[in-house]
């Protein structure tokens, strides 16, 4: 999958201490995608550090290449994850 990375991207990836090796194995390898709207789907997956986090990262598919918009961690993982 080709992707690039918006700034907007890069710098909740770097507010946010995540890891991009970690935001590109969930693109790879989602638990979940979810269709948010026409062009953005949300690829997601519990990520595990000292705690458990649900990793969300929304890709704008209408582009070419793919642009990841944003991406962030929250410990609520009830609320966007089934298990």
């Amino acid at each position: 999958m080709i992707f690039v990375f918006s700034k907007h991207a890069l710098e909740q990836i770097k507010n946010r201490n995540i890891p991009e090796n970690s935001v590109r194995d969930i693109i790879e390898n989602p638990d979940k995608i979810i269709d948010y709207d026409k062009c953005i789907k949300i690829y997601q997956s519990i990520y595990k550090t000292d705690r458990k986090f649900l990793m969300r990262v929304f890709i704008n598919c209408c582009k070419e290449p793919m642009v990841i918009i944003t991406v962030y961690k929250t410990s609520k993982i009830e609320k966007y994850h089934e298990s």
